[in-house]
């Protein structure tokens, strides 16, 4: 398979293999008019299988949100055909308006213009716990 290369725009990299999807739904890439390329499954020395996402544009892309479905990937800045920047993921500390709370008695659903805010309280398990209730929230 070939996918041409892209002149300016961003590629996530060494994407967890079957995570792309679940990526491209939350950073919202469905809504975007620009092309977009998904690659599943793709041969990866290191992972043996990966996820690749391509956009030809320069458009952000929220970091947290791909740090959170998948903290090992990469995002790889592309200006004038070359790679101008690479950002290695991390789990963020914080999440905002990525989760939401699923506790019934907690005050975002009631007060529903407040924002969804989740802190990481458990780098090692993965846990994000909502910062008005402490409902926790694992991925």
């Amino acid at each position: 398979m070939n996918i041409d290369s892209i002149k300016n725009g961003v590629v996530i990299d060494h994407i967890t293999a079957g995570r792309g999807m679940t990526l491209y739904r939350l950073l919202d890439l469905d809504g975007v008019d620009v092309p977009v390329a998904i690659i599943t499954n793709a041969q990866s020395e290191k992972k043996g299988k990966k996820d690749i996402i391509k956009i030809d544009a320069d458009i952000p892309v929220d970091l947290d949100v791909i740090g959170y479905v998948d903290p090992g990937a990469t995002v790889n800045i592309i200006k004038d055909g070359a790679v101008s920047e690479k950002k290695k993921m991390k789990l963020p500390q914080t999440l905002k308006n990525v989760l939401k709370c699923k506790n019934p008695r907690c005050i975002t659903m009631t007060e529903q213009e407040l924002p969804q805010i989740f802190k990481l309280t458990d780098a090692d398990h993965r846990t994000y716990r909502c910062i008005y209730c402490e409902t926790k929230a694992n991925i």
